[in-house]
């Protein structure tokens, strides 16, 4: 649940907790109104914070407690024989370490990277950073170090989980991220943005939120907050 220093305004109403029922509806009469199945996505807003200013950068990695609701496709930058065995065995996709020189001169190839999940070996990171940041980066699509091969297992069981916060542009004062789909219950929704208000708080504070919306990728916002 949203504790009430979230949401608490005058006359003590939980603004967000009896949103819950307009959520809801809101949900329901714009789902399956495309030939796609679309995201739901979430939006908040700032005030009083200066991104600016490194220290009051977000950079947060958040699990969602029910998933985004879609399975995600995951690759990972490799070389060594432990990675690219271990990728095998948990269905992730192998994208040759050596050739990332080849992959950021040619477009194609780069933008067939955002259709997924990014994970690299750690020894392959700064070569990452120097070749496909400039691309990737803009887009917060810069891979997560898998640290042991070990930890492949459990990472690639959390990526269709985990969403990513970052301030972009200029250090806008607003963050976005995907907290489900269409075809997920409204309730696992829900649950799903009270994990990222709750992670956001504590990094910023709650008086610092201004506002907060939801919409579906075709739709127009409803104000939560």
């Amino acid at each position: 649940m949203f504790s009430r220093k979230y949401c608490i305004r005058a006359g003590g109403i939980s603004v967000l907790e009896d949103k819950f029922n307009d959520f809801a509806k809101f949900i329901e009469e714009n789902k399956n109104q495309r030939k796609f199945e679309q995201s739901v996505e979430l939006a908040i807003n700032f005030k009083g914070v200066d991104f600016s200013k490194q220290a009051n950068r977000l950079n947060l990695d958040v699990l969602l407690p029910n998933g985004r609701g879609k399975v995600s496709q995951i690759a990972i930058f490799a070389t060594e024989k432990g990675f690219v065995e271990g990728a095998g065995k948990h269905g992730v996709q192998v994208i040759d370490g050596n050739s990332l020189a080849s992959i950021a001169s040619d477009k194609e190839k780069l933008n067939s990277l955002l259709k997924y999940n990014l994970l690299a070996q750690p020894s392959l990171m700064p070569n990452i950073a120097k070749q496909l940041g400039p691309f990737l980066g803009p887009r917060n699509k810069m891979p997560r170090p898998v640290m042991a091969v070990q930890d492949l297992a459990r990472i690639a069981g959390e990526s269709s989980k985990r969403v990513s916060i970052k301030n972009k542009g200029k250090f806008l004062p607003t963050i976005h991220c995907v907290v489900g789909s269409e075809k997920m219950d409204a309730k696992m929704i829900y649950e799903n943005i009270r994990e990222v208000v709750e992670n956001v708080d504590k990094a910023v504070g709650s008086n610092r939120i201004r506002s907060v919306y939801v919409k579906l990728t075709m739709s127009k916002p409803m104000k939560l907050m």
